[in-house]
């Protein structure tokens, strides 16, 4: 096989609210942290283990305002994209580097209404948002997606 593949292909739940910058031209770059767990029993010891693995989600301009507006903290999401490296110099001149997730297709997963995280009843807002939510699946194929981030 000559070619080569970069899809990565995730189902957790969003560690905090999606954090969105906007830009001068109208574009905008959203981005939240996202956990999957592996869970499996310790045979010495019949102990359940959890492991947490976190992955950095990158999402852009009409996606990144759809997941501001759906997504809180504690949702369950599927994300599809591509693995990203970035590299920038630190306040010490160090070069640090940061791996990824460039979303391009996700699909919400916790039903409208729920957040395992939510410990208060939905105030009306929050439920016309939540009735608004429904099935949103959506690709971000046909948005622009410059390589080029501002920070």
């Amino acid at each position: 096989m000559s070619g080569t593949l970069n899809k990565v292909m995730l189902i957790g739940h969003t560690g905090d609210d999606v954090k969105v910058h906007y830009f001068e031209g109208g574009g905008c770059i959203g981005r939240f942290p996202l956990a999957t767990n592996e869970v499996y029993t310790n045979r010495n010891t019949n102990e359940r283990i959890t492991n947490t693995e976190w992955h950095n989600i990158v999402v852009r301009n009409k996606a990144a305002e759809i997941c501001e507006k759906y997504l809180k903290k504690g949702d369950k999401v599927y994300i599809e994209g591509r693995l990203k490296t970035r590299k920038w110099t630190d306040n010490n001149g160090m070069d640090r580097y940061s791996t990824e997730v460039h979303c391009n297709d996700f699909t919400f997963l916790t039903p409208k209404g729920e957040n395992e995280y939510t410990t208060t009843k939905p105030s009306s807002s929050n439920q016309n948002i939540s009735q608004n939510r429904e099935d949103v699946n959506t690709s971000t194929d046909d948005m622009d997606e410059s390589d080029d981030l501002p920070f």
